[in-house]
Order: C-alpha cells, then structure tokens, then sequence
C-alpha cells in the first residue's frame, strides 16, 4: 500500500514519490533509500546496512550515500531535513508519522527541463540556480551570464522565473525582468545575450476521486 508522510505519498508499488497529485522525480536509488527508511521507521538504519540494499556486492563511499540523502531532502522540499535525519557515525532515519493509505488520486506526472547548446537540463524540485558558479543546479558557463544569474523555483507543478542581481540582465521573451514571471512551455529565456528554452511535459490527470 502507498505511505503517507505530510503533504506526500510513497507509492511502492509504482515506485513513485508524490506531493498531491503531482510526481516529484527522484533517481531509483534514491528512491530506494527513502523507501527503507520508511518501512523501518523510527529506527536509524546504518550505512552498511543501506549499502547492503542499495548496492549488493559493490562498495560505495559515504559520499555518495551523503549525496543520496541530500537527492531525498531535495525532493521532500522544506520537510526534507526534518524527515531524513542524519545519525552520525551510523547512518540515516526517517523522522515523522506516517501511515499506510488504501486509495489515492491518479498522478499528473510533471517534468521539466531548459534547453541551451545543444543541452537538456533538467530541472528538480525547489530552487533551480542558473550561473557560471560551478555549485549551480543549472550550469551555463557563457559570457554575460553571471555567477548567479537567475533561478528558477519549481514547486507543485508551477515554475517560475526570478533574476538575481545579475549585471547583464534576464529576459522572458523581450521583456527584461524586475519581478517573478511564471513560465509556460516553450518559453524563450535570454540571459545577457545567451538564449535558453523552457519547456514541460504533464502526463496524465487526476479524476474526481479524492484522498
């Protein structure tokens, strides 16, 4: 049966992660870590223990289970920490209630990504930074675009467009930005004089049948 924690639900037999009624996408093996740590919640699972399930036969380091649990927190959103709790020197746990739910609406799957170069990028749930600065979620390392230049906030299905201060400007279509700008798909984004374009895929709607 799908897991209800908060705001979301922890499909297992679909292997999905909701918020609502909207998909919060999430890497398989980080969905793995959050689904262990549900069905053994409240007690701490080691990182032995994690790799053992994870990863049969094949050694990772603890960053990469460091980079897994902030995958997870990422997703959870402002909940993310409160739910995954780090147990130093041990391992990880799942702080919260949560219960086992019989029914639930059919998902709108919602996935986005910016297009520049050639490149796709996709985009993940929250804050999306758009810069030069190598520690951004949204790299794009061409002139006129700064360190920090925009971002992008992506929350139950809406995205939406700020810039930050940067010295060369964001544009939506013409229009250069002084406030938050909702996009839509297919929208052109100019930073400085570097073109980028939004685009979004829903699949699926949700029926009349509620939670």
């Amino acid at each position: 049966m799908p897991i209800q924690f908060g705001a979301f639900v922890l499909d297992r037999a679909a292997r999905q992660l909701y918020r609502g009624s909207v998909a919060r996408r999430l890497q398989p093996h980080a969905l793995e870590l959050l689904e262990l740590l549900v069905e053994r919640r409240p007690a701490a699972v080691s990182k032995q223990e994690i790799r053992d399930r994870l990863w049969p036969d094949t050694f990772v380091s603890d960053s990469t289970l460091s980079s897994l649990a902030a995958q997870v927190r990422r997703a959870l959103g402002r909940d993310g920490a409160a739910h995954v709790r780090t147990v130093h020197g041990f391992g990880y746990a799942f702080d919260g209630e949560a219960r086992e739910e019989p029914s639930r609406r059919h998902p709108v799957l919602v996935a986005a990504h910016l297009t520049w170069n050639r490149r796709s990028i996709v985009l993940l749930d929250g804050e999306n930074v758009i810069g030069r600065d190598p520690d951004a979620s949204v790299r794009i390392d061409a002139p006129g675009v700064s360190r920090r230049h925009a971002r992008i906030l992506a929350e139950g299905g809406r995205f939406t467009l700020e810039d930050l201060g940067s010295k060369n400007g964001t544009y939506l279509g013409e229009k250069r930005l002084n406030a938050l700008a909702e996009l839509s798909d297919g929208d052109e984004l100019r930073l400085g004089q570097t073109l980028v374009v939004f685009r979004i895929q829903r699949e699926g709607a949700p029926t009349a049948t509620e939670r």
